[in-house]
C-alpha cells in the first residue's frame, strides 16, 4: 500500500525516539541539562503524531506499509520493516504516547540534578520508542523483536539505582521471567509462520480465515505459547513478585511500568485474535490465569501499608482482571480496562506523593454493627436493576454476548459494595443519593463504553465462537462466586476471631510467600552476578 499520513505519521511516531539511541550514557550524562528540553520535546512530538494517525485513520479500514521486506528460510513469511494501522494500533499508539510525555515531563522536575540525569533520558525514550514500535509493527517477527527491545530496555532503567539490592534482585527477577517470555513468543511466531507462511498480521488474520476444521496443533502450541508469554508480561500469578519489589526504581520508571509497559501482554492477546480467538483450552486457561491472580492480588492489597505496594497489587489484580476478560473473548472490554487502567495508574503514581491529603479528610462513620441483611438485599437488588436497565438500554443480548452478562454481573456486585457502604454510614441521606447516582452512572458508562469500544475495533479483531461447553459454564459460575466471596470477606473479615483475623493478614501481607519460594529459586538456577557494568547502571 501506498504512504499516506496514517502511515506516515505511525511510522514516525516511534523514529523520533529512536534518535537518542546512537548517544552514548557518558555523553548523555555531560549534556543532561541541554538533553531534557529535547527528550520532552521528542515524547510530545510523538504523542502529536500520535493525533495525526488517530485523526487521519479514525476506525477506518486497516493500512499497511512496508519499508523493507527479506524472505526467511523454511517458507515462514518474511522479516519486514513497516507498520500496521487498524483502530486497535491508533487507540493504543494515542494512549501510550500521552502516557509517555507525561511521565516524560515528570521526570524533568524528578531527576533535576542527578549526575545520570541524561543517561535516565535516553533510556526513558528509548523504552517508550521500543513499546510504540510494538504497537505499529506490522510483521510478527518485528513485533516479537520491539517486546525484546522494550524489557531490555526497561531493564536499564530499573537499575538506575544499581546500589539499592532490592532493586538488583527485583529487576534480575524480571530479566529472567522476561527472556523465557520472549522466547515463549519467538516460538510462538515461528510456529505461526511455519503453518500459515506468512508473519504479516494481514496476511495471519486473512489466513486463518481460510482454516476449516480443527486448529492445527502447531497454532494450538502457538496458542499456549502466546498466553505463557501474556501472563509473564502481565505479572501474572505466581510470576508478580518483580512487580512489586521495583518500587526501588524512580517514580516515572514506576508509572511507565504500571501504565504502559506492563499492558503489553494484554495487546498481544488482542493483536493475536485470529488465533486465540479459536484456541479454546488456551484461553481459557488465559482466563483462569487472570481469575487466581485478581483474586489473591485483591486479598493482598487490602493488607498493604505502602501506598506505591498497594498501587503495585492493584496493577497485578488489574491485570488478571484483564486477562481474565481477553480471555472469555471480550477484546472490546479488555481494551476499554486498557486505556482506563493506563490513564488511571499514570495519575495514581505520579500523584503517590499527595495521597496523603486524603487521610487528613474526616473520616466517615459507619454502624459498628456493620451491614444487616436487609442492607444487603437493598444493596444488591438495586445494583441489579442498575446493570439489568443498562445492559437493555444498550442491547445487550444474552444469549448472543453470554460473557458479557459475567462481567456484567461484575459490575453489579461492585456497584453494590458501593451502595452497602453508603447504607451502614450513620448519617445516610444525601451520602445514600450520591451513591445511587454514582452507580447508575457507572452501570451506563460501563455498557455504553463497552458499546462504543466494540464498533470502534470491530474490524480490527475476530470474535470469539459463542461457547457450547460445560467447562464454560462452569468458569462463568466461578467468575461470579469468585466477586462474590471477595466482597463477603472484606464485610465479614473484621467479624473474625482476632487471633486468626491476624494469622490470616500477615501471611497476606506477605504474599502467601510464594514469592520468597519463586525468588529462591530464580537466584539458585539462574544467580544473581554484580558485574561492573550492573553496578554502573550501564
Amino acid at each position: 500500500m501506498s504512504v499516506t499520513i496514517t502511515t506516515a505519521a505511525a511510522l514516525a511516531a516511534p523514529l523520533a525516539l529512536w534518535l537518542p539511541a546512537a548517544l552514548p550514557s557518558d555523553l548523555a550524562n555531560r549534556f543532561g541539562r541541554r538533553l531534557v528540553p529535547l527528550a520532552n520535546s521528542l515524547a510530545w512530538s510523538a504523542f502529536a503524531l500520535a493525533v495525526v494517525a488517530l485523526l487521519t485513520h479514525g476506525f477506518g479500514p486497516e493500512e499497511s506499509l512496508t519499508l523493507l521486506s527479506i524472505d526467511l528460510p523454511l517458507d515462514i513469511g518474511a522479516f519486514a520493516i513497516g507498520v500496521y494501522v487498524n483502530a486497535v494500533t491508533v487507540i493504543m499508539l494515542t494512549l501510550v504516547s500521552l502516557v509517555g510525555a507525561i511521565v516524560s515531563t515528570y521526570a524533568r522536575n524528578y531527576v533535576a540534578g542527578d549526575a545520570n540525569e541524561g543517561r535516565f533520558h535516553k533510556w526513558l525514550l528509548m523504552t517508550l520508542a521500543a513499546i510504540l514500535t510494538l504497537i505499529v509493527a506490522g510483521n510478527l517477527l518485528m513485533f516479537a523483536l520491539a517486546w525484546i527491545a522494550t524489557s531490555l530496555c526497561l531493564h536499564r532503567l530499573l537499575l538506575f539505582y544499581p546500589e539499592r539490592p532490592a532493586a538488583l534482585i527485583a529487576a534480575h527477577k524480571k530479566f529472567v521471567f522476561s527472556r523465557i517470555g520472549d522466547a515463549s513468543l519467538l516460538i510462538a511466531v515461528i510456529l505461526i509462520g511455519a503453518t500459515l507462511h506468512t508473519l504479516n498480521w494481514a496476511g495471519v488474520g486473512a489466513a486463518m480465515e481460510s482454516i476449516q476444521g480443527p486448529l492445527p496443533a502447531t497454532l494450538q502450541w502457538a496458542a499456549w505459547l502466546i498466553v505463557l508469554s501474556a501472563a509473564l508480561k502481565c505479572a501474572q500469578f505466581p510470576f508478580h513478585g518483580w512487580l512489586i519489589q521495583v518500587m526501588e526504581a524512580p517514580t516515572p520508571v514506576s508509572a511507565l511500568l504500571h501504565a504502559g509497559i506492563v499492558n503489553a501482554g494484554a495487546f498481544l492477546v488482542i493483536r493475536m485474535s485470529p488465533i486465540m480467538s479459536v484456541s479454546g483450552p488456551a484461553l481459557t486457561a488465559l482466563a483462569v490465569i487472570g481469575l487466581v491472580t485478581l483474586t489473591v492480588a485483591s486479598l493482598v492489597m487490602l493488607t498493604q501499608t505502602s501506598i506505591k505496594v498497594s498501587l503495585a497489587w492493584s496493577t497485578s489484580a488489574q491485570m488478571g482482571f484483564m486477562l481474565l476478560e481477553a480471555g472469555l473473548g471480550l477484546y472490546s472490554l479488555a481494551l476499554l480496562h486498557l486505556v482506563a487502567h493506563s490513564l488511571y495508574k499514570a495519575h495514581a503514581f505520579l500523584a503517590a506523593g499527595s495521597s496523603v491529603d486524603a487521610f487528613r479528610a474526616p473520616a466517615l462513620q459507619f454502624d459498628a454493627a456493620g451491614p444487616q441483611p436487609w442492607q444487603w438485599l437493598v444493596a444488591f437488588q438495586g445494583a441489579v436493576l442498575m446493570a439489568l436497565v443498562a445492559g437493555f438500554l444498550f442491547g445487550v443480548d444474552p444469549t448472543r454476548q453470554p460473557a458479557l452478562i459475567v462481567t456484567g454481573v461484575i459490575v453489579a456486585i461492585a456497584v453494590a459494595q458501593l451502595l452497602l457502604q453508603a447504607l451502614v454510614l450513620q448519617d445516610k441521606g444525601v451520602l445514600l443519593v450520591r451513591a445511587s447516582a454514582i452507580g447508575a452512572l457507572v452501570c451506563l458508562g460501563y455498557f455504553g463504553l463497552h458499546t462504543a469500544f466494540e464498533s470502534a475495533i470491530a474490524g480490527s479483531v475476530r470474535p470469539v465462537p459463542l461457547p457450547g461447553r460445560a467447562l464454560d459454564t462452569a468458569l462463568s459460575l466461578a467468575i461470579v462466586a469468585v466477586f462474590i466471596g471477595l466482597i463477603l470477606l472484606q464485610h465479614l473479615f473484621m467479624r473474625l476471631a482476632a487471633p486468626l483475623r491476624q494469622a490470616i493478614q500477615v501471611h497476606l501481607y506477605n504474599g502467601l510467600y510464594v514469592d520468597v519460594v519463586v525468588t529462591r529459586l530464580i537466584t539458585r538456577l539462574w544467580p544473581l552476578r554484580r558485574t561492573p557494568a550492573l553496578v554502573r547502571g550501564g
